[in-house]
Parts: C-alpha cells; sequence; structure tokens
C-alpha cells in the first residue's frame, strides 16, 4: 500500500499545476467517447472540473488510510446517485482521466504511473458503486422553500422541506443542492445549519458575493418560499463524538457557522457534563448575522459561551481581531474536542492554533470553502 499511495501522489505532481490543461483534455476525452454524456452536465461548466479533481486527490491522499478511503468513496457514491450515472459510465470517464493524466504529465509518465492510476480508479469504482448499491434512499429529495430572509445583499438564511421521503443527517453534515427553476444540473455542496428533526426541516446559510457564484447567487437573491429544489444524500464526518466526554470547542467564519449552529443545537438535547466554547467571528457586526440566535441559546443553556469578534470594525462591542487569533487569546484548547468551519484561509490559521497548542489531530474535526 506505501508504495501504491507513494507512486499515486508523485504522479499527481506532476499534473496537479496544469490543472487547466488536465480538466479541458478529461471532458473533450469524455464527451468524445460518450457524446451522451454531455447531458449529465450542467451548460456552463465553469468550475465542474474543480469540483471533480477535488474528489479525485481527496480519494489519492485517503488511500493509505483505508478507513477512510472506504468511507468517502461509499458516501461518494451514494452522492453520485443524483447524476444517474452507471458503471458503463465509470468505464468511459475511467479510459478519459487516464488519457488526460498520459497527456498532460508527458514523457514523466510511466508504466508504474499507469498501473497504479488504473487500479486506484478500479478501486474507487468499486466502492461508490458498492455505496451506491446499499442506500435504499431516492437518489435525491424535492424540497419546498417555506422561509426566505436576506442579511445585506450578499447572505440569505432559508428552510426548505423534504418531501415524501424521511431524510436523515447528522449535525454537521453538508448535501448537494440544485435548484432546477434557475440552474438546472447544477449542483453545489451546502452544510446543513440545523439539527436533525421529524419535520424533515432544512436550514441554509448561503453568502455570495455581488456578481459571483451562480447556484449561490440564485439562492441569496432569487430564491422564494414554494420554490422546489433537490437535495442528495448527506454527506461529511464532521460530526459529534457523544462518546466522547471532552469539552467542546467551535469555531466559525461567517457562513461557516451554518454547521457550527447544527452541532450546538444537537448538543442542546444530549449534553449534560461538557462545556460548549463557540467563537464566531466576521468582518463587520452588520456581518454577524446568527450572533441573536447563538445568544438566546446561551441564555437558556449555562454550559455554552458564545464569543464574536470582528476583524474590520472599529466600534464593535465585543472582540477585535481575526477569529483564529481571538481563539488563541483564550486558549490553550488542548483537551477539548474541536470543530472548525469557514473560508480556507480562516480554517488554516485556526489549524495552526490548535496544533500550537498541541490539540490532537483526532480531536479536531473541520469543513472549509474552498482549497484547504
Amino acid at each position: 500500500m506505501d508504495t501504491f499511495a507513494r507512486l499515486l501522489k508523485e504522479s499527481w505532481t506532476l499534473v496537479e499545476g496544469n490543472r487547466v490543461r488536465l480538466t479541458e483534455h478529461f471532458y473533450a476525452r469524455l464527451f468524445l467517447l460518450d457524446p451522451e454524456l454531455r447531458k449529465l452536465f450542467p451548460v456552463q461548466m465553469a468550475g465542474q472540473g474543480d469540483r471533480l479533481f477535488e474528489a479525485i486527490i481527496a480519494a489519492i491522499h485517503t488511500v493509505d488510510d483505508p478507513e477512510s478511503f472506504d468511507e468517502f468513496l461509499r458516501a461518494l457514491g451514494r452522492d453520485h446517485r443524483k447524476y444517474h450515472v452507471d458503471a458503463a459510465h465509470y468505464d468511459t470517464m475511467g479510459q478519459a482521466l487516464l488519457d488526460s493524466l498520459r497527456s498532460t504529465a508527458g514523457e514523466s509518465w510511466n508504466l508504474a504511473y499507469d498501473q497504479a492510476w488504473r487500479d486506484a480508479y478500479a478501486a474507487i469504482v468499486e466502492k461508490m458503486l458498492a455505496g451506491a448499491a446499499a442506500d435504499g434512499n431516492p437518489p435525491f429529495w424535492h424540497a419546498e422553500v417555506l422561509t426566505h430572509r436576506r442579511y445585506g445583499s450578499d447572505t440569505a438564511v432559508f428552510t426548505c422541506q423534504a418531501l415524501q421521503h424521511p431524510l436523515s443527517w447528522k449535525a454537521g453534515q453538508y448535501v448537494s443542492v440544485e435548484a432546477p427553476r434557475y440552474h438546472p444540473r447544477v449542483w453545489r455542496t451546502y452544510s446543513v445549519a440545523n439539527a436533525p428533526n421529524d419535520d424533515n426541516v432544512l436550514e441554509f446559510h448561503i453568502r455570495t458575493p455581488e456578481g459571483a457564484g451562480w447556484l449561490s447567487g440564485a439562492l441569496v437573491r432569487r430564491l422564494k418560499p414554494g420554490d422546489l429544489l433537490r437535495v442528495a444524500a448527506p454527506m461529511g464526518s464532521m460530526t459529534l463524538d457523544q462518546s466522547s466526554e471532552r469539552d467542546v470547542l467551535c469555531v466559525a467564519g461567517g457562513v461557516g457557522l451554518a454547521p457550527i449552529k447544527a452541532l450546538v443545537e444537537e448538543l442542546t438535547r444530549v449534553n449534560q457534563t461538557r462545556w460548549v466554547h463557540v467563537f464566531y467571528g466576521a468582518r463587520t457586526e452588520a456581518e454577524l448575522y446568527g450572533l441573536d440566535g447563538l445568544q438566546e441559546l446561551v441564555a437558556e443553556h449555562p454550559w455554552l459561551s458564545v464569543t464574536a469578534a470582528c476583524g474590520d470594525d472599529p466600534d464593535f462591542d465585543g472582540e477585535r481581531g481575526d477569529i483564529p487569533d481571538v481563539v488563541a487569546r483564550y486558549g490553550p484548547w488542548t483537551a477539548h474536542d474541536c470543530y472548525v468551519s469557514g473560508s480556507a484561509p480562516m480554517v488554516r490559521s485556526t489549524l495552526r492554533v490548535l496544533a500550537a497548542d498541541d490539540v490532537p489531530p483526532q480531536h479536531i474535526r473541520y469543513d472549509t470553502f474552498g482549497n484547504l
């Protein structure tokens, strides 16, 4: 396994600096091999390749951790049922992937790399198909939007109710969402912002900068009660370890509050002995859209504390500075279970703070927007 993993990671270094060419070659080859596959993808392909190769990167970086490798790929297989892919489609994708890797790597590619990727892809497909076959749920749920509230020009909180079939998720997980009315076949992942409930109601926090984010922009600016969405199978491992007796640290930046809020809601149902510390940061006080809701929970639960911070608001009556720096001032956090959610720079900085406190890696779980 060590040699196998080394060959995958070593060969990836030959192409990772030229992802645009790799992506373009892959899709050109894929649609040439099977033109019907083009119907499974959105009209606008911008960003599609990034998501595909993020999945590939995640797979090759967990191949030497069999338990994580298996769990990740089975979940990915369940999720990919929303695209209506079958075994024949995976065969075609495998051929296109190998062709694009060889073409992009050029003369540095060798037979050992080629065989390692063949074997890896076969293992990936086997586990993804097994995960898909073992799931008795539908490929996706239709969900009706119930409420939609804007916070400024770029942020919205909305709820929707999954119809017909129960949708089971864990606090801290995320799902893929499609808005067929606005951007058909465009799927994006968003964290669920509430704990599971019998009413099948999910809450989402969405932020999109002005002029950016095809689906996110529609969910913030155009979505309204009564619209129908599609929601795919839950994924993600930033979930509570309910067997743990350690106190809990939660760190949220911006709409990274979503999974943190869900975790806190879950703790209000099961927690009896653990102190829970939530740090919530944004640039300005106006962007702390979820602070009032957190403070209501603090009033109800004496084991919960919330510390808010602004990095760029001189009038804010609270902690000043970027949230990782504020977390560092309140440490150490060595004996805590730690949950971190937000932008990639914010998560990286917080992970450095926790590493400096010698928090064991197995006690840290995180969720990030963008490539960490």
